[in-house]
């Protein structure tokens, strides 16, 4: 996250979201040891890996590279990796045919632990079948590009940690705050490969920004 942020600050004011793919991919392996670039070709899951949802002011454009999300005057858009809601669904089922009382699970997310190996093995996709920052190679096909015209657009920019994206940031909260109390599993309308663990406010990282162009 650093590494991008420090790139997006430097980067030319009208670069292109195909410049950008490559020069943010060169950012970050930059910082690999040449000699650990074979083994992580074949271990995606040690990369150093995250998402972006990028506007640039001038090709009035979002760019969403990963599982980010957005809202442009009121309409929402993802960018989710293929797989997260197939795991999800099946952590759930774990959850809700096991033997162990739902509190356990928030303790100790066990379900959570049967579904990585199948985490694991669908990182081998990474930048194959869907788009992450990783050091390599970014597929711009799997980079969502949302063009803007030039009427005035609220837009709202934010990480996946928000289970359910609102207008503003108070409303976001207040969602994520409910999802807390009543379903903390992540396993009802929303469902989540990891829950609430006790004594965190969020299963996940979480930003948010809102401005007006």
């Amino acid at each position: 996250m650093q590494l991008i942020g420090k790139y997006i600050r430097k980067a030319p004011k009208g670069i292109s979201c195909h410049d950008f793919c490559i020069g943010v991919s060169r950012q970050i392996n930059k910082h690999y040891k040449e000699a650990d670039i074979p083994r992580l070709i074949e271990h995606p899951e040690e990369r150093l890996t995250a998402s972006a949802v990028v506007y640039s002011r001038l090709n009035r454009e979002i760019w969403m590279i990963g599982d980010c999300q957005c809202m442009v005057g009121g309409t929402f858009y993802d960018n989710p990796k293929p797989y997260e809601q197939e795991l999800a669904e099946h952590r759930a089922q774990i959850i809700n045919e096991g033997a162990e009382p739902r509190e356990h699970y928030l303790v100790n997310d066990t379900a959570r632990q049967q579904i990585i190996p199948q985490m694991l093995e669908a990182m081998k996709q990474q930048n194959i079948t869907y788009s992450v920052i990783d050091g390599f190679r970014i597929p711009e096909q799997y980079v969502r590009i949302i063009t803007l015209d030039f009427q005035p657009w609220e837009i709202v920019l934010a990480s996946d940690g928000y289970p359910f994206l609102c207008h503003t940031l108070q409303e976001s909260e207040e969602k994520l705050a409910w999802q807390r109390e009543n379903d903390p599993l992540n396993i009802g309308e929303f469902k989540a490969t990891k829950a609430f663990t006790a004594g965190n406010n969020s299963f996940d990282d979480r930003s948010y920004i809102r401005f007006k162009v």
